[in-house]
This record gives C-alpha cells, structure tokens and sequence, in this order.
C-alpha cells in the first residue's frame, strides 16, 4: 500500500494514494491457481468486486491468522485442547 508516514509531502501522498487499486477484471489472464492475498484492512487497495473472485484468499488468510494466533496464546500459556 501507498504508506502516508513515507511520505515528506502531503501533497504528493493525497495524489498518488489511491493508484493501486485491484480490480476483479485485472484478474481475467491470471493464473489459476493464483491468490490474492492481504493482510487487511484492505483500505481502498482492493475493490469489493474482487471478494467474490475464487482467486480472493483474503479472507481465508486473516482466519488462518486467528487460528495461528490463538495456537501460539495456548502454547505460551500451556494449554492444551486434547
């Protein structure tokens, strides 16, 4: 993503902020085995229409990610779910 706290002037920032956006026809000539992944929120980066593309991994990875988190709480904390 376009990072504001990269940026010295705020005025370049505001112009070019919104330049990278993913759109559903982007993913057309894709792979298809591609993912689209991101660590979300996606804030603008992704437009909505891509959340129905089977290529849209996005969701599967922030659940993958509270599933990983919670395994490392209960390893830390030792305990165990058998």
């Amino acid at each position: 993503r376009v990072q504001r706290e990269r940026f010295t002037d705020l005025m370049e920032y505001e112009k070019v902020k919104n330049i990278y956006v993913l759109h559903n026809e982007m993913l057309n000539n894709s792979r298809d085995n591609l993912k689209v992944l991101h660590p979300l929120p996606r804030v603008k980066e992704i437009n909505q229409d891509v959340d129905e593309n089977p290529k849209a991994y996005y969701f599967q990875q922030a659940e993958n990610g509270v599933y990983t988190r919670q395994a490392v709480i209960c390893d830390l904390l030792d305990i165990r779910l058998d």
